[in-house]
């Protein structure tokens, strides 16, 4: 095992041990509500971790840095994938075909800082072909590639699939950050709702190691 795991894994126990009673504290309808029914969480005794998110959400925007960084911390058992929804929007259907694109691509990390800022601050849209390829263009992504990857039956099958996660998580809004298939992080600031994730990771954590 790596070092850089290792020294994960041992912060995630130190952390586990100090944050139990707060875990315990918790307060469901208020810092975490239970999904019903549960969906499946991680393999192989990983806790998954769900971001539902829009590029065109500016609430989103302001959140991903904070995530960023959280992400950057989590130990090895902790597994996060990022599930883009439309709510029936066209602008934000588009924006999500953009996620899918790129992570079908494998490089969704690498630019999704850049189209939050091309969405918010430079004010593309992305709907707009030329202007979305002028945009690619500027990030040193290949177009040609993209436009075939954005068309292919892969990223139809995943659109769809983004879709039915969000029905059957029962997602009202975004950004919104589900542990383990079994709980919706809540809270009343994007520091609050990372706390709170935090927490449930512990919680979760805490049930498998009693199995």
């Amino acid at each position: 095992m790596k070092r850089r795991n290792v020294l994960q894994l041992l912060a995630a126990a130190a952390f586990a041990m100090t944050m139990a009673p707060w875990a315990a504290a918790q307060v469901a309808g208020k810092d975490y509500t239970p999904i019903s029914p549960a969906q499946p969480g991680g393999a192989n005794g990983q806790i998954e971790v769900i971001e539902f998110f829009s590029y065109g959400c500016p609430h989103c925007y302001e959140f991903d840095p904070l995530l960023s960084k959280w992400r950057e911390r989590q130990p090895a058992d902790v597994v996060f994938h990022r599930v883009p929804i439309s709510f029936g929007n066209p602008k934000w259907a588009d924006l999500q075909r953009v996620f899918l694109t790129l992570q079908a691509m494998k490089i969704s990390d690498k630019h999704d800082t850049a189209v939050f800022e091309g969405v918010h601050k430079q004010r593309i849209d992305f709907s707009n072909e030329k202007q979305r390829n002028d945009w690619l263009t500027r990030q040193g992504i290949d177009v040609k590639t993209f436009n075939d990857t954005w068309r292919s039956f892969g990223v139809n099958a995943q659109v769809k699939r983004s879709e039915q996660l969000a029905e059957l998580y029962k997602i009202q809004g975004v950004p919104s950050i589900a542990v383990d298939g079994r709980f919706m992080a809540a809270g009343n600031s994007h520091e609050e709702l990372l706390r709170n994730t935090d927490l449930l990771i512990n919680k979760v954590r805490l049930e498998k190691g009693k199995k």
